[in-house]
């Protein structure tokens, strides 16, 4: 996820949002070709202010809302988000799961279909190659939804774990899929799976987190709904034809159905660190363990037993041995200035400690917040540390994650 922020988010920054875009930068594509989702035009008549993420043109916010009123916007009714820059992948055949497993740490096998979980992928040194979605379609079929900037690196990873399978006589396939035929549309917030009820015809309240489906959508077959997303906030992911996908969008901004509003990069950005949710290539990446990352959950216990995903020794070594950094997070003192990527953080004896990954005034809190990787022995919450901003130190203390509540639908117990 590297490259320069644009000069256009530069120009909005300017416009009173920069605490909000800037967390963004290391998304944003150096590459001088770009590509458009199916959503493009929809975007420019809908007054998007497009901007190039990850190689494609997408809306980092629209004419009709600031940033934050986007974001406070999603929290309390919801919103539409254009996501069809994610890689979606269909992986197939008997030996489908055997596979797929010997490239993340999810026990895939332990699903159960229809349901699905966050994962990573990883290397031999336990770092973090990306973080992806994978869903149980069948016993024989996988969905996976993945990040755009690393497309390229997925795709070799899973082809060559599929050639590798192949080669030992397993029954598997992939399908990588074009954003050009399937797109990708995250409804989020209170009202978004209410709205989306009234386009389709399976009872959506069954659907819970993490779990999938396919269904129509204002008429148009064969859409996958998928009960997750980006933003702490209950709502869904659509995988919808290309071909329709102006039309589903258009359809989910019928005031008839609901009062959702289009919505760009900057408040999906602010919103996933409200959620303590993590950006890959700022608070991941190949060189940070899921131990590390406070992502140990992402490891199930069953895998750590099989001890057979790349880089498990060294994984398992750190859940036995501990590690000497841990990304935590961090709420800033009132007045202070907000805390970028790379700022340095110090104890009280003025000695550097760690340094933050992501971070922005929070909307919902009207305080900085941020994350970042600390020494062990300061990362329990309440600890005080200072962050260097521009020479200046600034008082804040460690804080548990999510920052504000998420409100993910979950089965009652």
């Amino acid at each position: 996820m590297q490259g320069l922020i644009s000069r256009q988010v530069l120009r909005t920054a300017r416009n009173g949002v920069p605490s909000l875009v800037a967390p963004l930068s290391r998304a944003f594509s150096s590459n001088k070709t770009t590509s458009k989702t199916a959503l493009y035009e929809f975007h420019q008549k809908h007054g998007g202010k497009l901007v190039d993420f990850a190689g494609y043109l997408l809306p980092v916010q629209y004419n009709d809302q600031s940033i934050i009123k986007s974001h406070l916007y999603t929290r309390e009714i919801g919103s539409i988000f254009d996501v069809s820059h994610m890689l979606q992948t269909y992986l197939r055949g008997k030996d489908v799961i055997r596979c797929f497993e010997t490239i993340c740490t999810a026990d895939v096998k332990g699903l159960r279909n229809g349901s699905g979980t966050l994962t990573v992928f990883t290397n031999s040194s336990g770092g973090i190659i990306d973080d992806l979605i994978v869903n149980r379609v069948a016993d024989d079929v996988l969905y996976v939804v993945s990040n755009a900037s690393r497309k390229e690196v997925d795709m070799a990873n899973i082809s060559d774990a599929v050639s590798s399978c192949k080669a030992k006589g397993m029954d598997v396939s992939v399908e990588f899929l074009s954003s050009d035929d399937q797109s990708l549309l995250a409804v989020q917030g209170p009202s978004a799976v209410a709205t989306l009820q009234k386009l389709c015809t399976k009872d959506l309240s069954r659907l819970f987190f993490m779990n999938s489906t396919t269904d129509s959508i204002a008429g148009v077959d064969n859409c996958r709904i998928t009960r997750c997303g980006y933003t702490g906030e209950d709502g869904v992911e659509i995988s919808i034809p290309s071909a329709n996908a102006a039309d589903i969008a258009t359809a989910l901004l019928d005031p008839s159905y609901g009062n959702l509003k289009l919505a760009g990069l900057g408040a999906r950005d602010s919103l996933r660190v409200e959620a303590g949710l993590c950006l890959y290539g700022n608070d991941i990446d190949e060189t940070t363990t899921p131990v590390e990352a406070n992502l140990l959950w992402l490891v199930a216990k069953t895998r750590r037993s099989e001890n057979n995903f790349p880089g498990s020794d060294k994984i398992n070594a750190q859940i036995k041995n501990g590690v000497t950094r841990r990304r935590v997070g961090f709420k800033m003192d009132s007045g202070a200035a907000p805390a970028r990527q790379h700022v340095e953080i110090y104890n009280n004896e003025q000695q550097k400690v760690g340094e933050i990954t992501s971070g922005c005034p929070s909307p919902c809190l009207q305080q900085n917040i941020a994350m970042g990787y600390i020494r062990e022995e300061y990362k329990k919450p309440g600890t005080e540390i200072t962050l260097k901003v521009r020479d200046k130190h600034y008082h804040s203390s460690v804080v548990k994650m999510p920052f504000v509540a998420t409100h993910y639908y979950q089965p009652p117990k």
